[in-house]
């Protein structure tokens, strides 16, 4: 079951109770600016088909926790130390008021953050993160030739898509390999001529046998890591 939360605090409020001021200028701050936390968290609620049972961790923790992982290569242990203990990381991932008495969740729940946050869904988040940072359109008076010497009038953005994990394949992926040696079969299917000789042999049952226990191998380590 997924109920909604309250809205963060504002970044002035965060903290108040302890004393603590947050620099808006932090890289955590930013990113957690650039991302569209609402319209994502609509999409997740999605997932939760059943109304009871006990209440999901907020989209905003889980997606939070899974991007910090990504971008030092945490442990899960490590990654909620690390939310625990820094007052960037809390804002990033929702909290309404810095908290260090206890972890956000227990290190396991990192296993189900994965699962729940499937290649598809962080690639359709990665789009609703470009779409959000894309310059909306605006009617402009118009100005002189003269203007187009001031090197800030170029129009040119930068967007830093790169604090949600995108689907794309690397060149270590065994799935490549994969992929490339079902490829050559299709050639070597297509242009084999019976009369001409005998079939090459290809033992692409085998093949296709080591490859999924590999892959079974892989996911095993990745949710148990």
């Amino acid at each position: 079951m997924y109920k909604f939360k309250d809205n963060q605090l504002s970044l002035t409020d965060f903290g108040a109770a302890v004393g603590l001021k947050l620099n808006p200028e932090n890289r955590w701050i930013k990113k957690a600016r650039c991302i569209p936390w609402e319209e994502i968290e609509i999409r997740y609620a999605r997932l939760f088909t059943n109304k009871k049972g006990n209440v999901a961790k907020p989209l905003r923790l889980g997606l939070g926790a899974c991007i910090i992982q990504t971008e030092y290569g945490y442990s899960d242990e490590e990654t909620t130390l690390q939310i625990q203990e820094g007052p960037y990381l809390q804002y990033f991932c929702g909290y309404r008021e810095y908290d260090d008495s206890k972890p956000p969740f227990d290190p396991s729940l990192m296993v189900y953050f994965r699962k729940r946050l499937t290649p598809e869904i962080l690639g359709e988040i990665n789009e609703m993160i470009i779409t959000k940072a894309q310059p909306k359109k605006a009617e402009k008076p118009k100005k002189d030739d003269s203007d187009d010497d001031d090197p800030g009038s170029g129009g040119t953005m930068i967007v830093d898509a790169t604090c949600a994990p995108s689907n794309i394949k690397y060149p270590q992926d065994t799935s490549l390999l994969n992929e490339a040696r079902e490829c050559a079969e299709k050639i070597i299917d297509t242009l084999y001529v019976p009369a001409e000789g005998v079939k090459p042999r290809t033992y692409r049952k085998e093949a296709h046998k080591e490859y999924l226990k590999f892959a079974r191998r892989r996911q095993n380590y990745r949710f148990n890591k």
